[in-house]
């Protein structure tokens, strides 16, 4: 953030305004109503993407993308098992329910700031992350009250209570495995209102082991700006099998099992037609086939 943007927020700032709450009336926008589907663009400036992730682009774990370990739906307590190809994978919730797929924000950005370290060589990576609550939020398109960060403790506890069983293989290796979507987090520095500052955050060995095999894709920013968990699982799906591909085309039962919705083939149905007349996937272009039920993704323009 540059001098003239923060003399901009205190000038304007309310009597009794702190300056994260000016800051948050200030740069949020309201959609317009046919863009209900995406969030506004709460810090549209360049400048306030801060600390080690300025510039960087947003990277997500391609295996997690393929696979569905994520809950669609808070609370969520169903124990779930998955079968494809030689992949098993069970999904067990903790007491707090499964971690959901908002939740994964969080290891989107530790993720990130991995990939960007190793991309400036640094020699002191470790699967240990440490980075500023505020920095996340300004990041992934949140909002910076009270809420926001207590929302980021509950997603943190529920990360850590998540557990999967799975033989999934990461850089050319496979064993049979359980682990906690983070093996570890806690509070380095919090506030004078006993807000969290700084956070630290262990990925679990299976993770990090991907990501320094670089087996990761990197995610349009707007993926944070999709409300709707399904939508953001389907965008997943799309980006890790579409591709450099000029289309990619899946039937809609199959994409229902890949997705892990646990809505019935009908409303799921329902949900995809949605998302196709909507036309606001970041990314790609989402034609469904009411006929024959199939769904086809085009990319906007050629991924990276």
């Amino acid at each position: 953030m540059n001098r003239s943007q923060r003399e901009y927020i205190q000038q304007h700032a309310r009597p009794g305004e702190s300056y994260e709450q000016a800051y948050e009336r200030l740069f949020s926008q309201t959609p317009p109503k046919n863009q209900m589907a995406l969030a506004p663009k709460r810090h549209p400036q360049g400048d306030f993407f801060v600390a080690d992730i300025i510039d960087a682009s947003i990277k997500d774990d391609a295996t997690s993308m393929e696979h569905p370990l994520f809950a669609l739906r808070a609370g969520d307590r169903k124990v779930r098992v998955y079968q494809h190809n030689d992949t098993t994978i069970e999904v067990r919730p903790g007491r707090r329910g499964l971690a959901t797929i908002h939740d994964k924000d969080i290891w989107i950005y530790c993720i990130s700031q991995l990939v960007e370290a190793m991309n400036r060589g640094r020699e002191e990576l470790s699967r240990t992350v440490r980075f500023k609550a505020y920095d996340f939020m300004i990041t992934t398109n949140r909002r910076t009250d009270g809420d926001s960060y207590k929302r980021m403790s509950d997603a943190l506890e529920r990360l850590s209570e998540s557990r999967i069983v799975t033989n999934i293989a990461t850089a050319g290796k496979r064993e049979r495995s359980g682990f906690g979507l983070i093996d570890s987090w806690r509070v380095i520095e919090r506030n004078f209102d006993n807000r969290m500052v700084s956070i630290e955050v262990t990925l679990p060995e299976w993770l990090y082991r991907s990501v320094k095999a670089k087996h990761v894709l990197t995610l349009d920013r707007d993926y944070f700006r999709l409300r709707k968990p399904l939508d953001r699982r389907i965008y997943e799906l799309a980006r890790k099998h579409c591709g450099l591909q000029a289309k990619w085309r899946i039937s809609l039962e199959k994409i229902h099992k890949k997705s892990g919705s646990s809505a019935s083939l009908r409303e799921f149905r329902r949900s995809i037609k949605i998302l196709a007349e909507s036309n606001l996937l970041p990314g790609y272009k989402v034609s469904f086939d009411v006929d024959v039920d199939m769904v086809t993704f085009h990319p906007r323009r050629t991924a990276k």
